[in-house]
């Protein structure tokens, strides 16, 4: 068993450089085929039945899958058509609700960077990044080939977009026949997700330092600051869990 493993392992690193590309962006298809994709998928069709209710074609919500991806983006660009924003308006809103997958692409990119890795690869492999998409990768990139990584990621970003693509046409064909309730329920289950999904990944006590003052300052702050309370949350539990971390590090460092 051990001497057909190695003889496996042998002739995948004798294989030319494109059929193993080719077998790792198959892996990467397969990795998007897991409970976080089909959690992911579930969202889309909640935002396929508030794309249609906004007003938008089949075509228009079909192309903002692709080209914005990140699933609060679209839903903060749909929210700003719903109340009639301006285009530099929205176009900031959704920078805005943007800027938090900066830090992901930053921790992203050195894992998926090989040898000889052009910059345009690592340009176009960023915009498949998303909560899901990251949280998969950071999981398992380590156990990968450094020169293989972005032909996996290619392939697990790139199916998650094209099946959530797939998925919000069907469901905007037939969002009239689903039940509001049931979007509704089908949409709550991606934070759900996230909030999950970046715990178990958080390789640091402080990042659950953070998540928890974020819980707990969220609702207070809506209280306080309703247009700020994510915000500050934001900072001030990132700002608290980041001081405990550097401190923790002297501790250990003396």
């Amino acid at each position: 068993m051990l001497r057909a493993d190695a003889m496996d392992l042998h002739s995948s690193r004798s294989a030319p450089e494109a059929t193993r590309r080719g077998r790792w962006y198959l892996r990467g298809v397969a990795a998007a085929v897991s409970v976080p994709g089909l959690i992911l998928a579930s969202a889309f069709i909640g935002f396929a039945g508030l794309a249609k209710e906004a007003g938008l074609t089949l075509v228009q919500t079909v192309f903002m899958v692709g080209m914005v991806w990140a699933l609060p983006a679209k839903v903060v660009l749909v929210g700003a058509i719903m109340t009639g924003a301006s285009l530099p308006a929205a176009a900031f809103a959704v920078a805005l609700s943007s800027i938090r997958l900066a830090p992901m692409v930053v921790a992203l990119v050195p894992e998926l960077r090989g040898p000889n890795t052009p910059r345009w690869v690592l340009y176009f492999l960023a915009h498949f990044v998303a909560v899901t998409s990251w949280v998969l990768a950071m999981e398992r990139l380590r156990g990968i080939p450094p020169a293989m990584r972005t032909s996996y990621y290619a392939g697990l970003g790139s199916t998650l977009v094209l099946f959530n693509m797939l998925v919000v046409a069907v469901t905007y064909v037939v969002a009239e026949n689903l039940p509001p309730m049931v979007s509704a329920a089908l949409f709550m289950l991606t934070p759900m997700y996230f909030l999950t999904s970046l715990w178990g990944s958080a390789r640091e006590r402080a990042g659950h330092v953070a998540m928890v003052l974020g819980i707990v300052l969220g609702p207070l702050l809506h209280l306080v600051v309703p247009g700020f309370d994510l915000l500050g949350a934001g900072l001030i539990g990132g700002g608290v869990a980041f001081g405990l971390h550097v401190a923790a590090r002297r501790r250990a460092a003396a």
